[in-house]
């Protein structure tokens, strides 16, 4: 499913216009500005509005961040988004998670020996993926582990990085060097 080419060409630092270059130089300044976001440098207004969501889920989002990443990890596999699953499994080591537990976004809920909850997180995701609903078993169990405010969150990171996974295997955003692909090596 990963296309070879961009359908939208990320745009360098010197193609960037105002508002694009207001947004991205403060990352640029921390180090190199990912694919994802010199490919949003195409529809500068577009990103601002959707970083000040996706900052809150990556960022200021309830969950723990190993349950935000195995979400993210999960919904990523399932949309089959190489780039999203790739980005994440980056962020998953730095917050702690083991190669085993990222890999259960690609075993999903039934991996023998999954925690309750990552099990039901795995299951929520994959409901939320297949009916756009958690159902009643799965919330009641979620609910045991999570409050009001995580369940909330957890809902809207699945469709966060869902709608981040259409548009990135819709345009075409090709790994950035470093990242591993689906088979958890880092890519030249």
């Amino acid at each position: 499913m990963r296309m070879k080419t961009p359908r939208i060409q990320p745009l360098d630092q010197d193609q960037w216009d105002a508002e694009a270059k207001a947004l991205l130089t403060p990352i640029a300044e921390r180090g190199r500005v990912l694919n994802i976001f010199r490919t949003l440098a195409n529809h500068s207004s577009l990103a601002r509005r959707w970083m000040v969501f996706a900052n809150h889920i990556l960022g200021k989002s309830t969950l723990s961040e190993q349950a935000r990443e195995l979400e993210i990890l999960r919904i990523g596999y399932l949309c089959q988004s190489g780039y999203e699953w790739g980005q994440h499994v980056v962020i998953a080591r730095q917050v702690g998670m083991s190669d085993e537990e990222i890999l259960y976004s690609k075993t999903g809920p039934q991996t023998p020996g999954l925690s309750p909850l990552f099990r039901l997180l795995l299951q929520a995701t994959d409901e939320l993926h297949a009916d756009a609903h958690i159902a009643d078993t799965t919330w009641q169990g979620l609910s045991e582990h999570l409050n009001q405010q995580q369940l909330m969150d957890l809902v809207f990171t699945v469709g966060q990085y869902n709608l981040v996974s259409m548009a990135l295997n819709s345009f075409g955003v090709q790994l950035d060097s470093g990242v591993p692909d689906w088979t958890l090596t880092p890519v030249a």
